[in-house]
């Protein structure tokens, strides 16, 4: 959008974003949101924060703004939550997708860039990879939850560890306890944690990247889901009782994937209620 759009829109925008970041502790924070919103919309091919700034002129703080992205401390989960809650009522959802998108990149330096396969380029380039969630009807579609990708070359501990990609985790600020997860399984957790919301709907569509995975389809039937999914043409299929080799056959073990626990957010409609019992 040119800035003239955008402002043509800024009280919507002003609406929107008091809603979803209304979780924000400080006044800053919420200030900050509504500027960094409009400098994700504004036209513009990075959307770095210094670019950002230049574009949105004297709104446009780049300390500020880079305080808020890097180091001002909110939950994000509760952003994700609010998105999703008024996503659901404009699009009545009736399938979840599940998908990953590449982040093309010339560098190395930003978090979890590695050589490796996206769609997006349809191949293996220098990129980072972001997992998503998708609330969709017939008429729309959007994002509700997402996380980034960390490939193995990224994560301590593992045969495939680069030791110059581990030493970055801590300017990156990627957290100790934040390893290599599989996509599937990052999909898993946020089926788990949407539904924690109170999102509930019956369809989930994903394409061979993660229908390969067996592991995948089983946790979709053990949410109750109906599920279509894309699978590889290499892929075979055989009897739940099917064994290889002779003697006596038994199908082969899947370990049950145990999703995270998550705790369940209460719709903002409560939360202004409890604030008008407490009114003076």
């Amino acid at each position: 959008m040119t800035p003239e759009e955008v402002s043509t829109v800024r009280g919507e925008l002003g609406d929107f974003a008091t809603e979803v970041f209304e979780p924000f502790a400080r006044n800053d924070q919420r200030r900050w949101g509504r500027v960094y919103l409009r400098g994700l919309l504004t036209d513009g091919q990075r959307k770095s924060v210094e670019p950002m700034a230049a574009r949105l002129g004297e709104d446009g703080n780049r300390q500020a703004l880079a305080h808020f992205i890097t180091t001002s401390p909110w939950d994000p989960a509760h952003v994700r939550a609010r998105l999703a809650w008024r996503m659901e009522k404009a699009i009545r959802p009736t399938v979840l997708i599940f998908d990953d998108t590449g982040f093309l990149k010339d560098g190395n330096a930003s978090a979890c860039v590695s050589r490796q396969y996206t769609g997006t380029a349809g191949k293996v380039t220098n990129c980072q990879v972001g997992v998503s969630l998708h609330l969709a009807s017939d008429h729309a579609s959007a994002a509700v939850d997402w996380r980034l990708f960390v490939p193995e070359t990224w994560a301590p501990g593992s045969v495939k560890a680069d030791p110059d990609k581990v030493a970055r985790r801590t300017a990156c600020g990627i957290p100790e306890d934040i390893g290599h997860v599989e996509k599937w399984q990052l999909a898993l957790d946020m089926l788990d944690e949407t539904r924690s919301w109170g999102i509930e709907v019956p369809l989930a569509v994903a394409d061979a990247g993660y229908g390969n995975a067996a592991a995948f389809r089983h946790g979709l039937q053990a949410q109750g889901l109906n599920y279509v999914v894309g699978i590889s043409t290499t892929l075979s299929a055989r009897p739940g009782r099917a064994g290889v080799g002779p003697g006596p056959l038994r199908g082969p073990h899947l370990e049950r994937v145990a999703p995270p626990r998550h705790p369940r957010l209460r719709r903002p409609r409560l939360l202004h209620l409890q604030r008008l019992a407490r009114a003076p």
